[in-house]
């Protein structure tokens, strides 16, 4: 197979003109998917090339998704796609409604000739390590949600730094590279402010913190509004085998034990925002409309895919605080 040509003082870089050349032997048919490509020291031998310029043309193609190697027997053809120009590794913690909102502005906001790969970590540090290896030089760009897994810096200070975009929750390790995330202390604590005197009016404030999947922050912030305003408060786990009682008001941050709430509440026979309160987590249209409206502490998660799509199209290194807000409703 000798489709791969390289010209001096052509204007175009050696190792574009190797990628020009599979491309085209791809476009023609003369190179089909599962096809074996020329060894990179035949490349080299057969056009007087370096060993590296050989490696840069195969490893642009490699991370378009075009080709891909095999350790001890070399690189082959993957896809026939070749209008691919950028591959995005994107690791979700979860998918729900409201993440899903935001990967599909994501979507919708990214040129034609990006393609994106999702994956779920499930706040599995095992997963997310094996999912951070097994990438690594394989895309152009890497989103990840690191969750509240600990030491999340060491695996990704395998990949290439300015690759890296951190995505909602960052920690002080992590503080070197781009992001767009939330402030969930200080927007706990502020939307809690706004209605403090409508909080006041209930006996007791309980939060249902399930420690494993929910930001660290939020019980920071949580914990520091009931501190500056002596409300009595109550951090649990989990809704399970508890009873509700007249004159208390939840924090609820997953919508498993928003459920389980609103059913046991049904069941007593209680009034919302009468006999309970409930304040909500992560804005989804069904909080619109259940039992009247549920108010809602949320940040702009379709701002939040479509500012992050932005910023890997026009290459930004940055770090945002996504915006938050409070939307009251019926349920305080």
């Amino acid at each position: 197979m000798n489709f791969i040509k390289v010209i001096d003082n052509l204007g175009i870089p050696k190792y574009k003109q190797i990628v020009q050349s599979i491309e085209n032997a791809i476009v023609e048919g003369s190179l089909k998917k599962g096809d074996q490509l020329p060894s990179i020291n035949s490349i080299r031998k057969d056009n007087s090339l370096s060993r590296d310029t050989v490696l840069l043309a195969f490893n642009e193609l490699k991370i378009r998704g075009i080709v891909l190697s095999i350790a001890g027997k070399g690189y082959y053809v993957k896809s026939e796609n070749i209008n691919i120009k950028r591959k995005i590794f994107l690791l979700f913690d979860e998918l729900n409604s409201f993440k899903e909102d935001l990967y599909n502005s994501f979507l919708n906001s990214l040129e034609d000739n990006i393609e994106v790969d999702i994956y779920f970590h499930h706040f599995n540090p095992e997963v997310f390590s094996k999912l951070i290896y097994e990438s690594n030089g394989n895309y152009n760009s890497y989103i990840i949600m690191p969750a509240n897994l600990k030491n999340t810096h060491i695996d990704i200070a395998q990949l290439p730094k300015d690759k890296v975009y951190i995505l909602d929750q960052s920690h002080p390790e992590l503080s070197g590279y781009s992001a767009i995330f939330q402030n969930f202390e200080k927007d706990i604590y502020s939307a809690l402010s706004q209605e403090s005197k409508i909080i006041k009016r209930y006996r007791k404030f309980i939060f249902i913190f399930p420690e494993l999947k929910q930001p660290k922050g939020m019980l920071i912030g949580f914990k520091k509004f009931c501190k500056e305003h002596g409300i009595d408060h109550e951090v649990i786990g989990t809704f399970d085998n508890k009873e509700i009682d007249k004159g208390e008001i939840y924090l609820i941050p997953d919508d498993r034990n928003l459920i389980r709430v609103i059913k046991k509440k049904k069941e007593k026979g209680f009034i919302l925002a009468k006999d309970v309160g409930i304040i909500s987590y992560n804005e989804t249209l069904l909080k619109e409309i259940v039992r009247g409206g549920i108010t809602t502490i949320s940040t702009d998660f379709k701002y939040m895919g479509g500012r992050l799509a932005q910023m890997i199209m026009d290459n930004e290194h940055v770090q945002i605080e996504n915006p938050s807000s409070l939307i009251l409703r019926n349920s305080v």
